[in-house]
């Protein structure tokens, strides 16, 4: 069973304007390291995704949301605010970033596939359920949450690791006791969320507030602290990383200080923790990441640790 690394070519359709930081050449520097690292790109099952549903939008999205975004794109496209664009093709590449995370999931679930990593955009892990905000239209992780549930799975841990909080990915799932969601994140920072003492309504949520320039270490006990202290006495049927690749060193969005060694220990960590849990079943999804030479190194490092 192969590491399936799995991508669409409706995402490079989401346009956010001239000079905006996340942008295709993002994806494409992915595809272009691996160009330099033949074994890993031999060894990789490449697949290409599908387009998500509306029904499976509304996993974790109102209608009416979605509604606009789709009238919006068919617009020719618009804002939802200073930082989150549509264009005219965002409607197919948002339903496509999500859709190959569904099809990861259902890879996992059924066993074609134990671990994936999906090259997907926009991000999602700020989108709120009738809110676009902070590059992300739809919640690509939250929501493949949800349909992992549908699909059989009884207990799904989240594990985001970009550099700014996941609020969209903890508004989504905090309200499931079948969902505990774990987010390390700079702080103070964007959106201003995920304080230490926010664990949501029903204490699913483990917060990881650091500050920015500390030792790598530093980072790496804390996340797999809270990852150890969320699956406490709980343990979950599949890992959802959200990959923000904007943790690392010398992101223009963030303060953080990881190399490429450390996102290997962060993988390694949890594809360990995964196959003890359930089998090894894991699916990473890239979230944020605005150095897109640094986000193809990160990546292969990260795809590395996941075989």
């Amino acid at each position: 069973m192969s590491l399936a690394f799995i991508s669409h070519a409706d995402c490079g359709r989401h346009d956010n304007g001239w000079k905006h930081p996340e942008h295709v050449g993002r994806v494409r520097a992915i595809t272009s390291a691996l160009k330099y690292h033949p074994e890993l790109f031999m060894a990789l099952e490449l697949l290409e995704g599908r387009h998500a549903t509306v029904e499976e939008l509304a996993l974790c999205h109102d209608r009416g949301y979605i509604d606009a975004v789709r009238a919006l794109s068919e617009a020719g496209g618009g804002r939802f605010d200073a930082d989150t664009a549509v264009s005219e093709g965002s409607w197919d590449a948002a339903r496509a970033g999500v859709g190959c995370v569904l099809e990861a999931v259902e890879r996992a679930m059924d066993g074609r596939n134990r671990r994936s990593f999906c090259a997907v955009r926009p991000p999602g892990h700020h989108a709120l359920r009738a809110q676009g905000m902070g590059f992300c239209l739809f919640g690509n992780v939250a929501i493949a949450a949800k349909h992992a549930l549908v699909r059989g799975a009884g207990r799904v841990l989240i594990v985001d690791w970009d550099v700014h909080h996941g609020n969209g990915n903890q508004a989504l799932v905090e309200d499931d006791p079948r969902i505990h969601f774990v987010s390390m994140h700079q702080w103070p920072w964007y959106p201003g969320s995920g304080a230490a003492e926010d664990r949501g309504p029903r204490n699913t949520v483990w917060n990881v507030p650091m500050g920015p320039g500390l030792a790598p270490k530093r980072y790496l006990d804390a996340l797999f602290g809270a990852v150890d202290a969320a699956t406490a006495h709980w343990t979950p049927d599949l890992v959802l990383v959200s990959s923000g690749f904007d943790s690392m060193a010398r992101d223009p969005l963030g303060g953080f200080t990881l190399e490429l060694e450390d996102v290997a220990t962060l993988t390694r960590g949890l594809v360990e923790r995964a196959e003890r849990w359930c089998g090894g079943r894991l699916v990473s999804a890239l979230e944020g990441g605005y150095e897109p030479a640094r986000v193809g190194a990160g990546v292969i490092a990260h795809l590395q640790a996941l075989q």
